[in-house]
């Protein structure tokens, strides 16, 4: 997958890689070469993971994907396996360079079969439908193959993007083919990593189809996938002479009545983040329990507005929502420390009260919504979100003129002026209540600690998404908490142990 740095892979969106195939076809002389190499990495691909499969059943559509297809199931036929190739009545392929693979398929003593509405029995059925090129919802016809890759019990290869799949966006129209691995041909594709593609894609691999790196000058990548070894790009390790004043003082604001223990997660993350000194603004009732739980913070009991001056005076970074509430209280305190203007992360009950009272944020504020919240900041509705998980992220980043975290599955980074990034870590067992008051602990930690607002963003979703999978690996996903993370924050923010 090519690299911006020695850190991030670099995405592209369909438009982009199709600059590049032109730049290829051009450079090659010969259209056709790039999908024969395709095909022979896909070829290539099943040989490594079902050695044994003998019975190949390859689902072509009529474009170029389907051609890749026709290159697979000519390689698998003259290795000697049973190969079928299956399309739907009609869709025979269309353009030269398809034609031309089915042609080198049928001279081989290639078979097809029509789809009647079942599949022969296969070891392996591959999926070389659509490709990139899918963006509207397939039709009836194609839905019922697409039903009948996902009913059988053979492991399914899907050739570039699973049929179905969005490439740019990642949203599923109608339906998907369910894969167990997926080829990209190329280069990485944004829509892959993020959203419902996640639960389609299976394990993806990269044949990059010997493609030089220059092929690739002058076309922009459209996002960045950051994995947990990106974390030494900005966590290096401390001077020898380091005291709690250079790493900074996070104030953490929130926890109305009966939500104490959210603010109690966000002060513990930002301790277990690297923050020098954590300070806490809350109600009376919760400083009891949470100086028994963390003595390492200092509590502070505010009442109003006015008595949380002090300590925005002295924070170096602000994490505002946790537990706030929609009340006075929480307004009052949400204008104050909107109004500090020091650096601000806004999560939780200040993202709500943003939809409700909108109010000019400081130009490095980070937000990190859900889907949920994303949708009530820009007046659409949840699905409109997640259907293009990337125009929310970005728009959200415009309107409000920050950094945005858009949570999720494949977590998206966004920034006016900035290459988005895909945090590819995390994992389901995530999604409980109380693990985003970590995610706002520890970026605003990272953020009191010098880093960026869009740096501290992307490393502290990478860091907690990483602390995560490490819990989820040590006892599963299912019933994991919160706490259980803790400990593996302070794991990751070493990077050089």
């Amino acid at each position: 997958m090519p690299r911006d740095d020695a850190f991030a892979d670099a995405l592209y969106d369909a438009a982009a890689l199709r600059e590049v195939e032109a730049r290829a076809a051009q450079a090659l002389g010969d259209a056709f070469e790039l999908m024969s190499r395709a095909g022979r990495a896909a070829w290539r691909e099943v040989l490594t993971h079902w050695p044994q499969a003998q019975r190949i059943v390859v689902a072509c559509g009529p474009g170029n994907n389907g051609g890749d297809g026709y290159v697979l199931a000519r390689h698998a036929r003259q290795s000697g396996r049973h190969v079928t190739v299956v399309h739907l009545p009609g869709q025979v392929p269309r353009g030269e360079l398809a034609r031309r693979a089915a042609q080198d398929y049928f001279a081989v003593g290639g078979a097809v079969e029509l789809f009647e509405g079942a599949l022969p029995a296969a070891d392996v059925v591959v999926d070389a439908l659509f490709g990139i090129g899918l963006s509207r919802e397939p039709d009836e016809a194609t839905q019922a193959l697409i039903a009948a890759i996902n009913a059988q019990d053979a492991p399914v290869l899907a050739l570039d993007v699973p049929s179905g799949i969005d490439a740019d966006r990642g949203c599923v129209a109608g339906t998907a083919v369910v894969a167990t691995r997926t080829v990209e041909f190329m280069a990485g594709k944004i829509g892959l990593r993020t959203g419902a593609a996640l639960d389609h894609v299976g394990v993806l691999s990269l044949a990059a189809l010997e493609i030089p790196a220059q092929w690739f000058d002058g076309t922009a990548a459209r996002a960045h996938r950051l994995t947990p070894v990106a974390l030494s790009r900005w966590l290096a390790p401390r001077r020898r002479d380091s005291h709690k004043g250079t790493s900074g003082r996070v104030l953490c604001v929130g926890g109305e009545s009966g939500s104490g223990g959210a603010i109690m997660l966000c002060a513990q993350a930002a301790l277990r983040s690297g923050a020098g000194l954590v300070e806490v603004a809350t109600r009376a009732e919760h400083v009891a329990p949470l100086l028994a739980r963390l003595p390492e913070a200092m509590v502070h009991v505010v009442d109003d507005a006015e008595s949380l001056q002090p300590a925005l005076d002295r924070a170096s970074s602000i994490a505002l929502g946790p537990g706030l509430g929609l009340g006075t209280w929480g307004r009052d305190l949400y204008e104050r420390a909107v109004a500090s203007a020091r650096p601000l992360l806004l999560d939780a009950d200040a993202l709500n009260l943003l939809a409700m009272h909108p109010f000019a944020l400081p130009g490095d504020a980070v937000l990190t919504p859900h889907p949920g919240e994303a949708a009530r900041l820009l007046g659409i509705s949840t699905a409109q979100v997640q259907r293009d998980r990337f125009a929310a992220a970005r728009s959200l980043s415009e309107r409000y003129a920050c950094v945005v975290v858009l949570k999720g599955a494949g977590s998206i980074v966004a920034a006016a002026h900035e290459t988005p990034r895909i945090i590819a870590a995390g994992n389901p067992g995530m999604a409980v209540g109380g693990m985003g008051d970590v995610l706002s602990g520890v970026i605003a930690a990272l953020r009191a600690q010098g880093l960026s607002a869009f740096d501290a963003a992307s490393a502290g979703a990478l860091l907690h998404a990483a602390a995560g999978d490490a819990a989820a690996h040590e006892g599963g996903e299912r019933g994991l908490l919160p706490s259980d993370v803790m400990p593996w924050l302070r794991h990751f923010v070493n990077p050089e142990r």
